[in-house]
C-alpha cells in the first residue's frame, strides 16, 4: 500500500474521514434578482459560490428552486453545473415565493433526517423567512453555511449561522458585476457597449506574471490556498490543498504542467517563493503557507500607495477598477495572491487598514475612489 508520497515529488490525495459533507439548497429566485439588482450580475454566476464550498468540503447535494421559465440561461448554466432544478411555477401571484420557501425548508428538513452522512448545509437567500430553518439544522447538530447577496439579505440570516459568505466578497464576483454593467444598456446602444466597458475582469484577476509555472496554475494553488486559510483555524496541509483543487476542477494533474506529482509543483512554487512548506503532523504531508516575507509585502503596499499617489496627481482620485493594471505597469510582476489575498479589492482594504490609502464609494461611477494618506 503506498505511502503519501510514492515515486519522486508524487503526491496522493484520499479522501479524508474529516471531509465536510455539504448539501446545497439555492432559493435561486431571491440570489438571481439580488445579484441583478445589487450587483448589475447577470446571468447569476454559480461558479464562484461552488469554489468557495469545494474550499469547504464534498458538495455531495446541488439544489435550486425557482420558477426556471424566467430563467432560461441560468437554467442551462446550472445544468451544466449539475445543480438539480426544482421547478416552483408561478400561478398565483405572490403566492409563488411562500411555495418556494416551504418546499426548500422542507427538503432540506427530510435530507436531513434521511441523509445523516450530510454534516453541513449550505442555505443561498436572503430571505429572512428561512431563520427558523437554519435553528432547527443548527439544533440537528449540522453545521450551516449562508449564501447571501448583501444588499438584499436580511440582518437576521448572519447571525442565525455558523458561517455566512456574502456572494458580493467571493473571489472572482468582483470583475464580473464590472463587466456585466454594460450588458445591461445593449438595447439603447449596442455597438459602444464593448469598448466602453473596463478591461475583462476574469482575464485580469487569473493573470499572473510570467514564470516558470504556468500562470493559471499558480493562481489556482495561491487562490485555494488563501480561501483554505480563511476557512481554517490551523495550519493547511497539502493533503487539504490537493484536494480543495480536485473539488474545485476534478481535471486538474499536475502532470500537464511538467510535474511528477503534487509534492513536486509544491516545492516548485516554494522555490519561487509563492509558498512556504514546514513539516506537518504527518510524513510526506507538509503545512502549506504563504512566505512570511515582511519587506516583500510592505513593498507591494508602498507601489498601490505610490501608484494612487501618482495617479492622483495626473488627475483626481483614481478608481479601483483599472488601478491593478496601473500598478503592474510599474511592477509588471505584482499579484496580490502571492500576499494571500483573493482578489485585488481585499487587498486595497488591507491597505486601507494600514492608513496608506483611503476608499470612498463613489455611487454615480459605481466603484471606490482611493487616495493616499
Amino acid at each position: 500500500m503506498p505511502g503519501p508520497l510514492s515515486g519522486p515529488g508524487a503526491y496522493a490525495a484520499p479522501v479524508a474521514p474529516e471531509d465536510e459533507r455539504i448539501a446545497l439548497f439555492l432559493d435561486y429566485e431571491n440570489l438571481a434578482i439580488g445579484a441583478r439588482d445589487g450587483l448589475g450580475v447577470s446571468p447569476f454566476d454559480f461558479g464562484p459560490v461552488a469554489d468557495a464550498l469545494a474550499e469547504r468540503g464534498r458538495v455531495v447535494t446541488r439544489r435550486a428552486y425557482g420558477d426556471w421559465s424566467a430563467f432560461d440561461e441560468d437554467r442551462r448554466l446550472l445544468a451544466r453545473a449539475q445543480v438539480e432544478l426544482i421547478e416552483i411555477p408561478q400561478r398565483i401571484g405572490g403566492s409563488r415565493k411562500n411555495a418556494a420557501d416551504i418546499k426548500m425548508a422542507v427538503d432540506a428538513i427530510e435530507l436531513a433526517y434521511e441523509r445523516g452522512f450530510v454534516t453541513t448545509f449550505a442555505i443561498g437567500t436572503g430571505d429572512s423567512d428561512f431563520t427558523p430553518l437554519m435553528h432547527k439544522l443548527r439544533e440537528m447538530d449540522k453545521r450551516v453555511i449562508g449564501i447571501g447577496v448583501q444588499s438584499s439579505t436580511s440582518k437576521l440570516l448572519p447571525a442565525a449561522c455558523d458561517e455566512f459568505l456574502f456572494y458580493d466578497r467571493l473571489p472572482g464576483v468582483e470583475g464580473r458585476a464590472v463587466t456585466s454593467r454594460p450588458a445591461r444598456r445593449r438595447p439603447g446602444a449596442a455597438a459602444p457597449s464593448e469598448p466602453a466597458a473596463p478591461e475583462p475582469a476574469p482575464a485580469v484577476e487569473r493573470e499572473e506574471p510570467p514564470a516558470a509555472a504556468d500562470p493559471d496554475l499558480d493562481a489556482v494553488v495561491t487562490s485555494t490556498l488563501a480561501g483554505l486559510a480563511r476557512a481554517t483555524d490551523g495550519p493547511v496541509r497539502a493533503s487539504t490543498l490537493k484536494r480543495a483543487i480536485l473539488r474545485k476542477d476534478p481535471t486538474f494533474d499536475e502532470g500537464d504542467q511538467g510535474f511528477r506529482g503534487f509534492g513536486e509543483l509544491l516545492r516548485h512554487l516554494e522555490n519561487r517563493g509563492v509558498l512556504a512548506l514546514a513539516p506537518g503532523t504527518a510524513a510526506g504531508d507538509p503545512e502549506v503557507a504563504f512566505p512570511e516575507n515582511a519587506s516583500a509585502e510592505d513593498e507591494a503596499f508602498a507601489l498601490l500607495a505610490q501608484t494612487v499617489r501618482d495617479l492622483q496627481g495626473a488627475g483626481g482620485p483614481p478608481q479601483l477598477s483599472g488601478l491593478k493594471d496601473q500598478m503592474r505597469k510599474r511592477e509588471p510582476g505584482f499579484s496580490e495572491k502571492r500576499y494571500g489575498f483573493s482578489n485585488f479589492l481585499s487587498f486595497a482594504r488591507a491597505a486601507r487598514a494600514r492608513d496608506l490609502v483611503t476608499m470612498e464609494w463613489d455611487e454615480g461611477r459605481g466603484d471606490y475612489q482611493l487616495r493616499a494618506s
